[in-house]
């Protein structure tokens, strides 16, 4: 929960006029006006109804629990809060007014797919704490998740008496009207792999009991996987790693650059929280990606995206004016070197090279997977130092002068 006090110091911060303010250069300051979910009216109530000429904001002030607190009775579009006003008086009353809704006076909110939603998760989190306090309760549910598996035909629900997978389901607490309209098509989708996934959670703790209680409790893997976002190339299921052992970020053609901080993010939370101990960049063959590359036609947002692998062939062109033009044998040639800059790229990065200086072990590969037989290539790419990266990349700590007297 927000400090209240601090809160209120802001608000009435930025209710203040601007200190370069002066009569005759401006006729009015910005102020944030929040409405009043008092009881009492304001000094010089503004109307409530909304301007016809302007468009109301999908997004309302009771769209964020936080946001909750300044709902008011007619749920006035976010955009219509913000407003101009010639008198400090009346922005400081705005301010008033808000500190009125952090007390938590009452206030009435209109029905929508987000309010339903967000109470939903309320209230679905305060059964839950209440399970947890009521030993009853908990009874009650366990009984619920039972007769609802042995319905859907999850399984017999004498078979797993001790099984706590399955919480209960949001949407059944919340009023249809309050949800957008569903097609059939997509409830028949939903309730296919919702079923898929219990049926494989029931398997798999029957299989190994436990597995889930130990999964929950740790994060200890010793790979991060760096691939392609191709649907054909899951990285788990490729190598035979459970769930827990393999840390993966995928992305269009596995690009490795220095400025995608998504990769950058990954890569530091691997190697300095994880302690991985391995880094895999693994490409595959027939990547639409790479083959996008060596064509000249525009796909959108993408293209800027796959210039990347658009300067590896240029760098080197005279390899591939030795093939077929477009060919297979071109693109799995450039399919191979994108997968050595991307490792090289990963070695270059401070956050390796700041691992490796304080002598972590950590060791960046190159692979290259086949569609057709699902057998990873290895390209013999194996980086365990900064001793097979370029001295301008090595990070060198810098000696602290010593102190003057």
């Amino acid at each position: 929960m927000s400090n209240p006090s601090l809160i209120l110091r802001n608000l009435r911060h930025l209710s203040r006029p601007c200190p370069s303010f002066r009569p005759g250069n401006h006729s009015s300051f910005i102020s944030l006006r929040f409405k009043s979910t008092s009881t009492s009216p304001p000094t010089a109530p503004p109307s409530t109804k909304p301007s016809s000429d302007v468009t109301p904001s999908p997004i309302h002030t009771n769209a964020h629990p936080f946001m909750r607190k300044f709902q008011s009775s007619t749920s006035t579009p976010l955009g219509a809060s913000f407003s101009t006003s010639t008198s400090s008086k009346s922005s400081r009353s705005s301010v008033d007014n808000a500190i009125g809704a952090i007390a938590g006076k009452s206030s009435t909110t209109r029905s929508s797919p987000i309010i339903a939603a967000a109470s939903a998760a309320d209230a679905s989190l305060s059964r839950h704490l209440d399970s947890l306090k009521s030993p009853k309760a908990s009874t009650n549910q366990e009984h619920h998740h039972h007769e609802h598996d042995a319905s859907c035909g999850c399984g017999d629900a004498s078979s797993h008496p001790k099984l706590h997978l399955f919480s209960e389901d949001v949407v059944g607490s919340v009023d249809a009207q309050s949800l957008p309209p569903i097609s059939d098509e997509a409830r028949r989708f939903t309730e296919k792999l919702l079923g898929q996934n219990k049926a494989w959670a029931i398997k798999k703790e029957q299989d190994r009991p436990g597995f889930f209680a130990k999964l929950e409790k740790q994060q200890n893997p010793q790979v991060l996987w760096i691939g392609c976002s191709d649907s054909r190339v899951p990285a788990n299921q490729i190598v035979n790693l459970d769930p827990g052992e393999i840390f993966v970020h995928r992305n269009i053609a596995n690009v490795v650059t220095h400025t995608d901080m998504n990769l950058l993010s990954v890569l530091e939370y691997a190697v300095d929280v994880l302690k991985v101990r391995h880094i895999i960049i693994c490409g595959h063959y027939g990547c639409g990606g790479v083959a996008a590359s060596l064509t000249q036609k525009q796909f959108g947002i993408i293209d800027n995206w796959l210039r990347n692998i658009k300067d590896l062939y240029t760098i080197h062109r005279k390899k591939f004016d030795t093939l077929p033009a477009g060919g297979k044998e071109q693109q799995d040639l450039l399919t191979e070197l994108n997968v050595i800059q991307s490792a090289l790229n990963v070695c270059h990065t401070s956050i390796i090279q700041k691992a490796w200086s304080r002598g972590a072990e950590l060791s960046v590969h190159g692979w290259c997977y086949r569609l057709s037989d699902g057998v990873i290539r290895n390209l013999g790419l194996c980086v365990e130092g900064p001793g097979n990266v370029e001295d301008v990349y090595h990070v060198i700590d810098e000696v602290k002068s010593a102190p003057r007297n």
